[in-house]
This record gives structure tokens, C-alpha cells and sequence, in this order.
């Protein structure tokens, strides 16, 4: 087993402070006793039962939640969709350009995919609301929930389908009862990166929302222009618990599947 130096060691250590310190403190502050986010006068969860008569945050979180499930199915469906054709149908033309547009929003800014979004909906007249920023949630998070699944069906042993369709299986019947029962832990860890990306969301939903459709970041945003109160810290402890725990979820789904798999 290879031992980290000195050196390195301390530039991990300053490297996960810079990241999770900030983190950490705002976690803290969310029980302090005092209305002063910067003064620590004593514990408290006060904030947490304040936060839960705070009706406009209470209506953005469940807003969120239902936008957050909605364009995670449709997301982890298409995005399923997708890895099939590409792992299961080889090299066929237009290959490169369907994975292209299928990973994009991988890797553009979120400012450009929220802006083109924007003007397509305007451009086809469409009020904006509750369905368009979960189309825009589903586009953006379509490729994530892409690369996890095929992921999976690079080590799938496609004998068990060819088996199942020497029996007289149809390819939706051998996909329904033996493909999707295998690859099941990848599709639900695709679903939860999903909700976790639209749940955090905050540039794209500020392009392609309207009015009546504040999500949890945008009125958390908007909060923190009037200056943070305790009950910002509550929230936001609270998303990053939940983000947390659908995030760890995820990775035991992964790590239970390759395990099952070797």
C-alpha cells in the first residue's frame, strides 16, 4: 500500500477544509440560539420550528420536490432509453451525433443550456412554469442519468437475454423481466443523481421559470439578498442533509451492483 507524504497530506487537508468547512459552519450556525448569524449565542433549534411556519419556503420546497420527481423519471426513462441504444446497437449511423446531443449538457455551462432552453420556449409561445423547468431539469440531468446505466450494460451478460429470446420472449418482454431486473440499482442510482441535480438546480430554473414556479434555490437566493437569518441556515441544512442521503443511496446502489456483478 503506498503512504501519502507529509505534503500531500497537507494539501488534502487545506483542500477538504476549503471545501467543507464553509459547509460545516453554516450547518452550526442553523442551531445557534441568536437572530445574528455570526454571533454564536447558544444551541438552539428554534430556527428549524420557525422554518416550518415560513409558508413561502415550505411551498418552494414542495415545489421543488414535485418538479424534482417528475424530471428525475423522465430523465432516468429517456436516459435509459439512450445507454440501450448506445451500448446495445453498436456503431449505427448518427451514433456520434445522438451521443453527442444526448451528453452536451454534461459539459455546457449552465448559463448557455438555461439561455437556448429560454428561447426555445419563448420562440413556441409556451408559458413558463411548473413543466417547462422540468423539461429543462430533465434535458440537463438526461446525460448523467445516460452514463450511469450504460455504465451497467457494459458488463451486462447479454446471454441471459438471448436465452430468454430463444424461449419466445419479444424484446420488450425480455427487456421488462430480464433486463430491467438486473440493471435496476444503476436505473435507481440514475434517478437519484437526477433528483439531486434538479433538487440543487438554481441557474436553469431562474432561466425557464415564472410565475407562481419559485423553486427551493430561487427563494433561498432571493432570501439571501435581504441578508441571511437563521432560518436560511435551517434550509439549507435540511437540502444538504437530503442531498446527502440520496447521494450516499446512489453509491451503495453502485457499489452493491458491482459487487453482484463481479
Amino acid at each position: 500500500m503506498t503512504r501519502l507524504g507529509p505534503g500531500l497530506i497537507l494539501a488534502l487537508i487545506v483542500g477538504f477544509a476549503f471545501l467543507y468547512l464553509p459547509i460545516l459552519t453554516l450547518v452550526a450556525y442553523s442551531f445557534n440560539a441568536s437572530r445574528l448569524v455570526t454571533v454564536w449565542g447558544g444551541f438552539s433549534t428554534h430556527w428549524y420550528g420557525a422554518l416550518m411556519q415560513n409558508e413561502p419556503l415550505l411551498d418552494a420546497a414542495w415545489l421543488s420536490i414535485r418538479l424534482g420527481f417528475v424530471s428525475a423519471t423522465l430523465a432516468t426513462v429517456l436516459g435509459t432509453l439512450a445507454a440501450l441504444a448506445l451500448a446495445r446497437h453498436g456503431r449505427f449511423r448518427g451514433r456520434t451525433l445522438f451521443s453527442g446531443m444526448v451528453l452536451a449538457p454534461l459539459v455546457m455551462p449552465e448559463v448557455v443550456t438555461g439561455l437556448s432552453l429560454l428561447l426555445l420556449f419563448v420562440a413556441v409561445d409556451v408559458e413558463r412554469g411548473f413543466w417547462t423547468v422540468t423539461v429543462a431539469h430533465a434535458t440537463f440531468s438526461l446525460g448523467f442519468a445516460c452514463i450511469v446505466v450504460q455504465s451497467r450494460l457494459a458488463g451486462f451478460d447479454r446471454s441471459l437475454e438471448e436465452a430468454a429470446q430463444d424461449l419466445g420472449a419479444t424484446p420488450f418482454v425480455t427487456f421488462w423481466t430480464v433486463t430491467l431486473p438486473l440493471i435496476w440499482p444503476a436505473v435507481a442510482a440514475a434517478w437519484m443523481l437526477a433528483f439531486t441535480l434538479s433538487l440543487d438546480d438554481l441557474v436553469i430554473a431562474s432561466f425557464t421559470t415564472g410565475p407562481g414556479a419559485t423553486t427551493l434555490p430561487m427563494r433561498l437566493y432571493s432570501a439571501v439578498k435581504l441578508g441571511v437569518s437563521p432560518e436560511i441556515n435551517a434550509a439549507c441544512t435540511i437540502m444538504i442533509g437530503a442531498v446527502a442521503l440520496v447521494v450516499i443511496a446512489a453509491s451503495l446502489l453502485l457499489k452493491r451492483e458491482q459487487l453482484a456483478g463481479s
